[in-house]
């Protein structure tokens, strides 16, 4: 027994929390028997593990560390510390801020756990904060270290047994041995383990590429890419060929760009994977879209619409025809408003027709039709049939070229509400853009009802976010902009600028994942096809002209959106300044 158990001990009896022949009781078996005095005190139902850890911190002067059931530490975090100086040691990487790293440790007496922490601290070049922890929270968080990388390093322990093996066998050609490579177990579930937390870490994208020392795979979570692992350059080939037979692509053809998709099932639920390969310098990159058909589809307020812009496309969907456009960049977002915005309408009186590329949601009541390009099966040729269908509503995808615009303007102009999406950076140039397609002016005034451009920023995280006013140069600046904003759209910001302007930035918590934000939402600028906007498309539709009309019906830009949800404290400034840069 350890001086520092024996503290433990005196601590709890001081407290009553166990009694005099309790405390002999475990003095005895830790002298005669070796274990851990923490998890005989669990053993007692009269003690918690909120009683160890009060007593612990109480005897170390070291602030309490925990991690709760939904507090899982990312995989970024516990790269700070290597697993096998966490087993060594018995310590656990608990969140960094900044320059700062949050280390708990089991046994804060011992001196060479904390010069361990030191030595890895300055290694990394941190300040470690000590927190004192239980041995049941150490052992959470070594479960939390095998749950990924050790899966992935099973699998390639066995997949280079069984090279060896193969190395002893008559050798195929180069063609057999790739295939038969791919059938082994190990490529096999190191793929399926990379699925499996990319869906399970609720990622949109997957990124497996080769570098010049090893393979890496990253997750784009919430818009941003993150390192997950590194997988030995050696398998590199028989991860992209494994995606390639899910994906029904050929194995042979490594020197152009290859384009398939392929379903499977994960965590109990059918995952739709969209794969894009592309030949590189140093070897084939796999790019793979996740698509969960499972997930419910927000509300428009969900997704960020709010006030006027709300107001505008309420108003849009209650026609019986138009066309209403959705603008951004890839990944801003604009897919996710077309679903809610079909969501909105009453499915079971008309008649709703989709093509996508692909199918992201399940949609009761809409007849959702998959393009297939590869075989013909475009958004042109397929809104062509689906005019046939007797269609009230219509969802294209996307407007990608003039024969879908022309289709589309045409289908909008005898009688049929049209949705669909069109690459611009923003509202106002929507209409030039299909000028530029070929569509003649003249028709466009009495075809497009409603032009929306929008951006996603990330969420800011509502459990660790904090207050802070504007800094001068920044407060001259929202300043300004809530200047230029329809006196309306001034009256409906819901937040009180008395005394000087407030924003918000998050410190990143357990509940984030130490990254600051949860989730992202939309920021938006809604353009309205008014009389006088008629006038301007009839006569001269340049952006100048445009842009006035925008600013006298009273259209709030992107940049003045995100400032509101800024405010407001959704979104931190830096966000908005950013997605203003882009548009």
């Amino acid at each position: 027994m350890t001086n520092y158990e024996q503290k433990i001990i005196d601590k709890l009896s001081a407290k009553k929390l166990i009694s005099s022949g309790k405390a002999e009781e475990l003095q005895r078996k830790l002298k005669d028997v070796e274990g851990s005095l923490e998890l005989m005190l669990l053993d007692d139902p009269n003690i918690s593990s909120q009683d160890v850890l009060s007593a612990k911190s109480e005897i170390s002067k070291l602030p309490g560390g925990t991690i709760a059931d939904t507090d899982k530490i990312s995989i970024d975090l516990l790269k700070q510390i290597p697993e096998e100086a966490a087993r060594q040691y018995k310590i656990i990487p608990l969140g960094r801020s900044g320059n700062t790293l949050k280390v708990g440790l089991v046994d804060p007496d011992d001196y060479k756990v904390r010069d361990a922490i030191r030595f890895i601290a300055m290694g990394i070049d941190v300040v470690p904060e000590l927190y004192v922890i239980t041995q049941d929270t150490f052992k959470k968080a070594l479960g939390q270290y095998r749950t990924f990388r050790s899966q992935i390093k099973e699998a390639l322990v066995e997949l280079d047994r069984e090279r060896e093996e193969e190395k002893k066998a008559p050798k195929p050609s180069k063609l057999r041995v790739s295939e038969a490579l791919l059938k082994e177990a190990p490529v096999t579930k190191v793929v399926a383990v990379i699925l499996k937390h990319a869906v399970e870490g609720k990622a949109s994208d997957i990124h497996i590429e080769a570098t010049s020392a090893n393979t890496r795979v990253r997750f784009r979570v919430h818009g941003k890419l993150y390192t997950s692992l590194f997988l030995p350059s050696a398998i590199h080939p028989a991860v992209i060929s494994r995606i390639k037979i899910l994906s029904n692509l050929r194995l042979d053809e490594m020197r152009i760009p290859q384009d398939g998709r392929f379903s499977t099932e994960v965590s109990g639920r059918v995952i739709d994977f969209r794969v894009s390969t592309f030949p590189t310098r140093i070897g084939e990159k796999a790019v793979l879209r996740v698509l969960d058909p499972s997930i419910s589809i927000r509300t428009l307020p969900d997704l960020g619409l709010i006030g006027r812009n709300l107001d505008v496309v309420n108003d849009a969907l209650k026609n019986q025809y138009g066309m209403i456009l959705i603008a951004g960049p890839t990944g801003s977002g604009k897919s996710t408003t077309l679903y809610a915005s079909l969501s909105s309408i009453d499915k079971e009186s008309l008649n709703v027709v989709s093509l996508e590329d692909p199918i992201e949601y399940n949609m009761e009541g809409v007849s959702q039709s998959q393009v297939r390009p590869e075989i013909g099966y475009t958004f042109a040729t397929g809104l062509r049939h689906v005019l046939r269908q007797d269609p009230d509503i219509i969802m294209v995808g996307e407007i990608r070229d003039s024969e879908t615009a022309t289709l589309a303007i045409h289908a909008a102009l005898t009688g049929h509400l049209v949705f669909s999406t069109i690459h611009t950076n923003n509202s106002i140039g929507v209409i030039p853009r299909l000028i530029d397609m070929g569509i003649p002016a003249f028709l466009i005034p009495s075809s497009l009802s409603v032009a929306v451009a929008q951006r996603l920023l990330r969420r800011l995280c509502p459990h660790c976010k904090v207050s802070e006013p504007a800094p001068p140069k920044i407060a001259t600046f929202i300043e300004k902009e809530i200047e230029g904003m329809g006196k309306e759209t001034r009256s409906r910001i819901d937040v009180d600028t008395r005394s000087g302007y407030t924003l918000w930035r998050s410190e990143g918590c357990g509940k984030c994942s130490r990254r600051g934000t949860i989730g992202r939402i939309g920021i938006y600028e809604v353009l309205l096809m008014t009389k006088q906007l008629k006038e301007i498309v009839y006569g001269e539709p340049n952006d100048i002209n445009i842009q006035e009309e925008a600013k006298r019906q009273g259209m709030i830009t992107l940049r003045q959106d995100g400032i509101i949800k800024a405010l407001q404290g959704v979104v931190s400034i830096d966000e908005v300044l950013r997605a203003s840069e882009e548009s």
